[in-house]
């Protein structure tokens, strides 16, 4: 009797060279039919690249690969979409001022004589999001909508295609604990239908819950491939970093001292809507603590980071940092004052994508006496000074401090800036989702510089959307909901289901005036 192959796709022995690094090392990977195929590893530890040279984004130096058992050659997208291979990637290809429907058919256009055949268009997707649960406003424009919403606007931009291998880049990255159980339904769905997914990421728990095999990267080389339920989060760990890694956060009790922030009455205008997207708040950051607002994504976080950072205008209230009061600072000001940033979103606001890593190093400082003279920049210094960052925290690129940061992986380009703002000694750390994208190697690190900080008698202000780091890394925690405080939590006392109650808005308490 003949045997069928079991693999849907075969890449065997795949090479990809960059200047000065070697991203994928003689990798061999198989993808079986109907399977949920996990790839993890460090930050730039290769995952994206081997997954791009699937894509058709990137040609391979050396390797074949083979789908349902025959050799194909894919030099495009175009190439990988006519085999049915569809990829969400980590930073989201949509065009913002497109309807979501006009994105998801874009390039896949039905025509008639010229005339697109939109209302046949708009029946098909429709019927595709409500098969998969997905729910999206076919109308609304991508730069109105949530990131949630766009990450189903891509998923269903693949299913659109007719795709059978569906590769998910870091697709949890930037979603809610609720979006992401969502999308883990999802897969387990477009799984079951048959569908083939490749799955990238460096969340050990979500690995877990919902992967059949696992197939671990380090240093561009392949350390091997598990089955899953034969596993433990403790062993994937090792095998990725390559020693034990600390899962738990360890510090000791806090010593709170002074109040360095001192938030009153702050109210930050929405830009969606005629009300506030951020209303009298009031609390206080003390030297010695690390205070966490929580919430589900969109519930006005990230306007009270712009209105306390300066990247928007706050409508009332007032901030002090140090004893001063900087509401109308500028960023510069508010900088100088005492207040480094990790920000949220690192392209638009934490990096100069087309500079070089040692020039993203010094943004904040390149006037300084020791960067400067007369006016005229040391370059030298500059590249002493990013060299020592680039070794402290591990920051890899191809070319070391002169890199493009562009080129660099999502979690390379974290701890660039991490690095950046850590090591400015500054009274106050602002860390917004600072282990975004990070790998558990990373986000151990991350987590014990944020520490050392509060340590050191700094004040910490982190906003996060992920429970586990929340209930951590905390000595106490805020929640925001609709834009307010509703709730001061004690992470030694509280519960992940209490944290959720307050998260969604079920319960709040009535907060005195600090």
């Amino acid at each position: 009797m003949e045997q069928t192959n079991p693999y849907v796709i075969e890449m065997l022995n795949i090479t990809k060279e960059f200047p000065g690094i070697k991203a994928n090392d003689d990798i061999t990977l198989r993808l079986r039919k109907g399977e949920i195929h996990a790839l993890l590893g460090e930050n730039g530890a290769g995952k994206s690249t081997l997954m791009s040279v699937l894509f058709g984004l990137y040609q391979p130096e050396q390797g074949r690969i083979l789908k349902d058992g025959v050799e194909v050659k894919i030099n495009n997208p175009n190439d990988a979409t006519a085999l049915n291979i569809g990829m969400v990637h980590q930073h989201f290809k949509l065009i913002d001022v497109f309807t979501v429907l006009d994105n998801i058919i874009l390039g896949a256009e039905d025509t008639r004589c010229g005339f697109l055949m939109k209302k046949k268009a708009r029946e098909k997707v429709m019927a595709l999001s409500k098969q998969y649960g997905l729910i999206i406003d076919p109308d609304a424009k991508v730069e109105d909508i949530t990131v949630g919403m766009q990450q189903r606007t891509e998923i269903l931009k693949m299913l659109y295609r007719d795709n059978e291998i569906l590769i998910f880049d870091e697709p949890t990255a930037v979603l809610t604990p609720q979006e992401i159980n969502e999308l883990m339904e999802i897969m387990r769905n477009l799984a079951a239908e048959g569908k083939s997914i490749l799955f990238i990421s460096h969340k050990l728990n979500e690995i877990i819950a919902v992967s059949d095999r696992v197939t671990v990267l380090r240093k561009g080389k392949c350390v091997g491939t598990v089955n899953t339920c034969d596993t433990t989060k403790e062993e994937l760990s090792s095998m990725m970093v390559g020693r034990p890694v600390q899962l738990v956060v360890e510090k000791d009790e806090a010593k709170p001292g002074e109040a360095v922030l001192e938030v009153r009455n702050m109210s930050v205008p929405s830009k969606l809507h005629k009300r506030n997207a951020v209303s009298n708040v009031s609390f206080d950051v003390r030297s010695g603590e690390i205070v966490c607002i929580a919430g589900i994504d969109g519930n006005g976080q990230s306007e009270f980071v712009e209105g306390l950072t300066g990247l928007e205008k706050c409508s009332g209230g007032t901030i002090s940092l140090c004893g001063h009061n900087i509401i109308r600072s500028s960023i510069r000001e508010r900088s100088k004052r005492g207040m480094s940033h990790i920000p949220e979103d690192r392209h638009k606001h934490g990096l100069i994508l087309d500079f070089t890593l040692e020039q993203n190093m010094v943004l904040q400082r390149y006037y300084e006496p020791r960067f400067q003279k007369g006016g005229f920049i040391n370059f030298e210094a500059i590249r002493t000074y990013a060299n020592h960052l680039i070794e402290q925290y591990d920051v890899r690129s191809g070319q070391g401090s002169v890199t493009r940061v562009r080129s660099m992986s999502g979690g390379n380009q974290q701890k660039a800036i991490v690095a950046r703002e850590l090591d400015r000694e500054m009274p106050l750390v602002v860390a917004v989702q600072p282990t975004r994208g990070l790998d558990v190697g990373a986000i151990e690190y991350i987590h014990s510089q944020l520490v050392k900080q509060r340590d050191a008698g700094k004040a910490v202000l982190l906003v996060s959307l992920e429970l586990d780091e929340v209930m951590n890394l905390s000595d106490r925690i805020l929640v925001m909901y609709e834009g307010e405080i509703v709730g001061e939590l004690d992470p030694k006392t509280t519960t992940v289901e209490e944290l959720g109650l307050y998260m969604a808005g079920a319960k709040r308490q009535e907060r005195r005036a600090e």
